[in-house]
Order: C-alpha cells, then structure tokens, then sequence
C-alpha cells in the first residue's frame, strides 16, 4: 500500500480543535499528525458512519453500496442484514458479509433479533438464538433491532435467550420501539436494549434519553425524522448518531450522512457536535475498527471544500483512496444472485373483494412517516364488490405470499393518490412478499406477474404498459451498476408519480405497508393486521 500525505486544516473531533497540519499515511494507518503553519482551503476531519441501515434498501449489494456511499464521505456503516435474513436466512447473511469483504467500505453486520419479524406473516427464514452463536464466530458484531416489543415485555424466550446471550457476550443491542413509553419503555430499556431509531417526536426521544438510551437520528428515503429530533444535537450531543435506515439509490446518488452535517450545522448547530454525532458516536457505541483521524488510527477519512457546504473532495477508506471530487475510484465487483421465489402467476379476479358489510377500515399513509391510521368508511360497491373510490383516494392494496402459492391477501388504502395504473414491489418490510397498490383490478394482477416473471422487482402498469427494475439478488437488490439502478429506479419513481401519486417516495412507502411491528394499520400476506393490538381483524367493521 502508497505512503502518503495529506495537508489541510485538521478537525480533531475528539479534542474538539482545529489546527493546520499534515497527516502521514502509511500502510492504511495514519503514523503521524504534524501541525504546522500552512494556510489551506481544504478541511481534514473523521469520515462519517451511517449508524444504522439495512444496505438492502438500496437495491444495491454491498461492494455497490459502496461506490455510491464513499462518493458522500461515508466510510463505515452499522448495517443490520434483516431483509435478505427474511428471504435467505443465514445463506443470506453469508452472502451479504462475503460480498462486503470486497470493498474497503467497512461494514458492521449485526445478527438479525427477530426473523421472521412477526409470526402473522409467511417469511422465508427462521433466525434462532444457535444461529447467533453461529454467526458471531462468523464477524457479526451485535444484536439488531430488537423489534419485538410485545415479546420483550412479555419476557418471550424466544426473544430474550437471543437478549441474553448479547448481554453475556457484551456487545451491543439495538432497538425498535415506536411510540413506547411510560412502564414498557422502562422494562424495555431494563434489558440493556440501548440505541432506537424510530422516535417520531421530540419527547418520546427525551423520555428514551433519560433511561441511558441512544437516539438514532433517522433521515431515510421515506421516514424523516430530523426536523423532529435535531435539537438533541446540541442538548444531548453525546447521546445522538445520525442514520438513514432505509435509503433508496436515487437518494443515495444524492447524498448520504454528509447531507444531515450540513443541514444541522446550518441550523446553527454547533460543529463539533454535529461531527461527534456523525463520526464519533457510532464508532465509540459500536466499538467499530474505524479511524476517528487520531495517531495509529486506520486511515478513514475524508477531505471537504469548508465548514458549511461539506463538499466531500476525497474519501479514504483504510488507506485507499475510494472517491475523489464526485465520482467513484471503487471496481465493479460482478456477484452471482440467490434468491428464494415460489409462488405462480395470479389472475384480476384473485384481487377482488367480496362485500361482507357495509363499512370497511382503510389504512392511512402519511408521507415521510411509517407509521399508518387506520380509517372507518362506507364501502364503495358494485355488484357484490368492493371497489376502489378515486373520489376518496381509496385504493386496493394486496399481499402475495412469494414463498408458497397461495391466495393474495387484499385490502384498501388511502393516500397513495394513483388515479391510474398500479405498482408493485418485491421489497416489502419485513417477509419481502410482494406487494402493490392500483386502481384496477386488471393492472394490479399484471403488476404482481410482472415482479413473479422476474423473480423479484419494482414494477409500473399503466394500461397494457409494463416496466420492471429487476431485482436478481433475493428479490432485493440488483447485480447491476449502482447508478444505473438509480436512474432506473428514479425513472419508474416519476412514473409512479405521473399516475397521480403525491408521496415523495411512493415505492419506499409502498414497501412499509406490510412492516406490522409499526402501527397503526397494516396488510400480510395473511390479513388487515392491528398493530397496536398485534392482532388480525376483519376488514369489514361490521362484517355479516
């Protein structure tokens, strides 16, 4: 590996100063820091972590990640392989941990806690407490998002062996627990569950905050919670990390963790901080092996224009410089797919709904959030069927089981705003079914085909018009070039929206419309499921 050196003005986050110098690089770490008197334009500081994100979401392997991720100054991530465990269980997690060997990118994998992550849905895998003890010896680091709140409170052993054997090996364990506050909070943080990433409001995080809990700022492609939340950077700067949890790759062509630095640090929040939460956090949280721009540190670091645009000018990653002034230097690395798909082709009358009432619950979607409402509204009716209702933005929504072929599960949904056509997705939190919204009958059937003919997908209909962003790799991600997948993925996006849809990621939002352990209302390939009550119930309120 090249000696090297790199001048600049250095931020050393830690110490919280800047002072002009040279960094000595050799061998992928850094020898020494010498300051001196230069006068220099460019700024030297930690590379940023994205604290926690499931890599998956990018429809992107890791090596691909990567190339996109390091152009922004992202140099490690803290990366839960939920999804493809869902579809592939360890022989996916394998996957994921072998491909990310091949980038300099450094990538911490927890163990997935629950997979499936709910027993109301057909997942592709179980993940037991023996699988974790496997998969440590195997470069998984801790226990992620322990989303089973109901089963932590309830003392399941099916959750908490898997709690247990975290605690005794000291590693960290990470949480999920929407909206949980009060006693169920304080049992919850009891079990040494310490970071969470679904605070939606400025008093739940404060109230997670003062039981020792870590807050994960999370600003993804469809929840968006940094308004809510940045003040904690500089109330609780040692509390907070900064994370996208999910983050679609036209998003990530634009930008990554460097885009939340310079929104806080324009919001007036103090530098140093908003470095610490970027940088420094994770790394100290997560005990990740990742420089923080200290002597005998690994050389991860980047270099940027100033102190408020954050332009990111290079990225190095273990010594290797990986991106330089917008544009990649990372390889292609090809990959061989695995999947898990078994379901056949489905027919119009397979989506349509029998009246067996009067009134039927609708779910809610509200832009930028996962969480749904549920709706209480007079069915629209025509011979015997429950029809869409253009007039009220009430749409059909279906779960297809893609592991077993059985009957799709149908339901309706309000807010997409699709006044024509449909679309459907084979990224569908957290079993990755496969599921679609439309306005008729006919399109969403065809929209489904379109995602079982290749074995996994996004997908758009409008009339007999059909196009699909495959998805090769457990129906999940592509084996293609990442900026080509997100000009494709950005072209079905617009298309989606050019059929009426008013979301800001209407594709990303589509995918969360199965995730039950976020309430309030949500679909499985088994039925309208109450996620407050964790319960199925009927889709008709007064059903005969």
């Amino acid at each position: 590996m090249n000696n090297f050196t790199i001048a600049g003005n250095i931020i050393d986050v830690l110490h919280r100063r800047i002072f002009p110098g040279t960094v000595h690089i050799q061998d992928g770490s850094i020898q020494t820091i010498i300051p001196d008197q230069g006068q220099y334009s460019q700024y030297i500081l930690p590379g940023f972590v994205d604290a926690h994100i499931h890599i998956e979401s990018s429809m992107l392997v890791p090596t691909e990640f990567a190339r996109l991720a390091t152009v922004h100054g992202t140099v490690a991530t803290v990366s839960d392989p939920h999804e493809i465990a869902n579809v592939l269980g360890l022989k996916g997690i394998r996957f994921m941990v072998n491909n990310a060997l091949q980038t300099p990118l450094k990538i911490a994998f927890g163990f997935p806690a629950c997979v499936p992550a709910t027993t109301f849905e057909t997942a592709g895998a179980t993940l037991t407490v023996n699988d974790f003890h496997q998969l440590f010896k195997y470069g998984v680091s801790y226990l992620s998002e322990v989303m089973n709140v109901p089963g932590v409170l309830a003392d399941s052993p099916e959750i908490m062996d898997k709690i247990h054997l975290a605690q005794s090996l000291g590693i960290p364990i990470d949480g999920h627990a929407p909206g949980l506050v009060g006693t169920g909070l304080r049992k919850y943080a009891e079990a040494k569950i310490t970071t969470d990433h679904e605070c939606s409001f400025l008093s739940e995080a404060l109230e997670k905050i003062a039981l020792g809990m870590k807050i994960q700022i999370r600003e993804g492609s469809a929840a968006k919670n940094f308004d809510a939340l940045h003040s904690l950077i500089d109330v609780h700067p040692e509390r907070c990390m900064f994370c996208s949890d999910d983050k679609h790759p036209d998003d990530l062509v634009t930008g990554h963790i460097n885009l939340l630095v310079k929104r806080a640090v324009a919001l007036g929040h103090d530098v140093m901080n908003v470095l610490q939460v970027a940088c420094v956090n994770p790394v100290k949280h997560y005990n990740l092996d990742v420089g923080l721009l200290q002597v005998g540190d690994s050389a991860d670091l980047i270099v940027v224009d100033n102190l408020q645009d954050f332009t990111v000018l290079a990225t190095y990653c273990q010594g290797v410089l990986t991106a330089k002034s917008g544009s990649t230097l990372l390889p292609f690395v090809p990959v061989k797919p695995i999947n898990n798909f078994n379901t056949a082709a489905k027919t119009p009358g397979d989506f349509e709904i029998t009246a067996k009432g009067s009134t039927v619950r609708v779910i809610t979607v509200t832009d930028g959030q996962l969480i749904s409402g549920e709706k209480r509204v007079p069915a629209k009716i025509e011979n015997g069927k429950v029809t869409v209702d253009l007039e009220q933005d009430i749409l059909k929504i279906t779960v297809v089981n893609r592991y077993q072929n059985t009957p799709p599960s149908v339901a309706l949904v309000q807010n997409f705003g699709l006044k024509r056509g449909a679309i459907a997705s084979s990224v569908a939190h957290d079993s990755h079914n496969i599921v679609a919204v439309g306005t008729t009958d006919l399109e969403i059937c065809t929209a489904v085909n379109a995602i079982i003919q290749h074995q996994g997908g996004i997908a758009v209909v409008e009339g007999n018009k059909v196009d699909v962003l495959p998805l090769s790799v457990a129906g999940l991600m592509s084996d293609g070039d990442g900026n080509e997948v997100a000009k494709k993925y950005a072209e079905l996006d617009a298309w989606a929206k050019r059929l009426g849809s008013t979301l800001s990621a209407p594709f990303m939002t589509l995918s969360f419309m199965a995730l039950l352990v976020i309430p309030d209302l949500k679909l499985s390939d088994q039925g309208l499921f109450d996620g407050r009550k964790f319960q199925f119930i009927p889709l008709f309120v007064d059903e005969l």
